[in-house]
């Protein structure tokens, strides 16, 4: 071991990883054009076959409101189809080991997760989500916080009782962008309220790109000291301002083991206009330049832990190529780097080498592979 191992400095620092991929539904939900239900059939199942475990397909809102989800009962469907449990087989991936979560932020959707459910067609996983800013929380939820944990609890119970789980998210932990500064306490406070109530497990959401890497440091390290056991907090960062990638290096020094993000980055607050048509949504956006808005991405986060040598379970080509048919279907450019430049190749890329160095270096009499001139020290003397 090398003193200099991360590891010595970062004893928490995982050494495996899992990572969600929640673009079907958070991704899709910002957009203003329908993503055909195939497609949305499509990318989860390539995302599957990537070695995808843990994916959020759908939102059980009132379609009125988010007609991007109007196909929810649609998907779930196929989900539970023998056509798609063949695919699985073919492939030696066991149905059992795939968790699909739908988004159900208020009692009418729990409700309607628990009636497909009782189909045979139910998610696995149910999530509701408070902000520890109030206004921000009520754009979302159109509740006040006392008023949303009652309903929550209620949620949870019945959830539990229809033999499904229910994720707690916590938002606004590292800042609002309707009430501005947040304190970190709230959200451990909050995360420990989720639990109390019978929440499965806890995602912890920067919502706005608020986050910066020294404060996702603390926080973390601040809820594994609390709530040390990782299998219960899921690490979720949107992108704003181009520092979302140190947020995951600092989640993971901290001790962070669970992530989520979108093919390309996609995401934000729910769109308010859809195809030729406004629709309700969440009301205004909260943000000047839909440029600026989104999660960080699926493929440069993996390509990030890739790098790092921790386990995460994917094929990362396959992921790097689902993400460039991604940015076909949305019709534009999207926020991945190394969907255009790829994993870094230990190779090189020598299609891009200069003819004549070796001719050059034998016109010097240097050797192949020589660096120094040959007069010089084998090590360099400092002043």
């Amino acid at each position: 071991m090398s003193e200099y191992d991360l590891r010595k400095i970062f004893p928490r620092m995982p050494r495996k990883v899992t990572i969600g991929d929640i673009t079907v539904r958070d991704g899709f939900q910002h957009e203003e054009k329908f993503i055909s239900t195939a497609a949305k059939i499509f990318y989860i199942e390539e995302m599957v076959f990537a070695g995808c475990r843990n994916l959020e397909v759908t939102n059980l809102a009132n379609p009125k409101i988010m007609p991007q989800f109007r196909d929810a009962e649609e998907i779930l469907t196929y989900l539970r189809s023998d056509e798609f449990k063949k695919k699985c087989e073919k492939r030696k991936i066991d149905v059992g080991d795939i968790c699909f979560t739908a988004v159900t932020i208020r009692e009418p959707s729990v409700d309607r997760a628990i009636r497909l459910r009782e189909k045979g067609i139910g998610p696995d996983r149910l999530l509701m989500m408070v902000s520890t800013e109030e206004e921000h929380h009520f754009v979302n939820s159109n509740t006040t916080l006392p008023e949303y944990w009652k309903e929550a609890e209620r949620c949870i119970k019945k959830c539990t009782d229809a033999g499904m789980k229910m994720c707690g998210t916590v938002s606004t932990i590292w800042g609002s962008p309707i009430g501005g500064a947040t304190k970190l306490e709230d959200a451990v406070e909050f995360t420990k309220r989720w639990l109390s109530i019978g929440a499965g497990d806890i995602e912890h959401a920067d919502h706005d790109g608020s986050a910066s890497a020294p404060e996702v440091y603390r926080y973390y390290s601040m809820i594994l000291d609390e709530i040390p056991d990782p299998y219960l907090h899921i690490a979720h960062f949107h992108e704003t301002k181009r520092m979302a990638s140190a947020s995951i290096l600092a989640a993971l020094q901290a001790g962070i083991t669970q992530f989520e993000a979108t093919l390309g980055g996609l995401g934000g607050q729910p769109s308010n206009f859809m195809d030729d048509c406004p629709v309700k949504g969440t009301g205004d956006y909260y943000y000047d330049d839909p440029r600026y808005v989104g999660l960080v991405t699926l493929e440069d986060t993996l390509v990030q832990i890739d790098e790092m040598g921790i386990e995460h379970g994917f094929d990362v080509d396959r992921v790097l190529w689902i993400g460039k048919q991604m940015e076909k279907t949305i019709g534009r450019r999207l926020r991945s780097e190394a969907v255009i430049n790829g994993r870094t190749q230990k190779g090189g890329h020598m299609k891009y080498a200069r003819p004549g160095l070796k001719e050059r270096k034998a016109k010097f009499g240097e050797g192949q592979g020589q660096k120094i001139p040959s007069d010089w020290p084998a090590k360099a003397v400092l002043p």
